[in-house]
């Protein structure tokens, strides 16, 4: 059976009003921290892997979304804001 499984680096601050893009936006891992955390999946599970991506989705973390498993990611009337993570699709024994 296919499956998937998603790797997303986490939010570390809510964005929020101030002066800088890091206050804006938020701040988040790295894509290293959602590589790591895939590797330690991929060393553990027994899964045939039939590839691995790297999506990028406007709006990941945005109230109104479903985070990665909503099929209809919107704008809103100002610049998305861009996240990107691992999925890796894999079948299972």
């Amino acid at each position: 059976m296919l499956q998937y499984r998603d790797f997303v680096p986490q939010r570390l601050q809510a964005p929020r009003l101030g002066f800088s893009a890091a206050a804006l936006q938020g701040q988040y891992e790295d894509l290293d921290a959602a590589l790591a955390a895939a590797n330690a999946w991929l060393s553990e599970a027994p899964v045939d892997v039939v590839s691995v991506e790297t999506v990028v989705l406007p709006n990941l973390w945005a109230d109104w979304e479903q985070g990665t498993k909503d099929a209809a990611l919107g704008g809103t009337s100002g610049s998305p804001s861009w996240h990107q993570f691992i999925r890796i699709w894999y079948r299972t024994a």
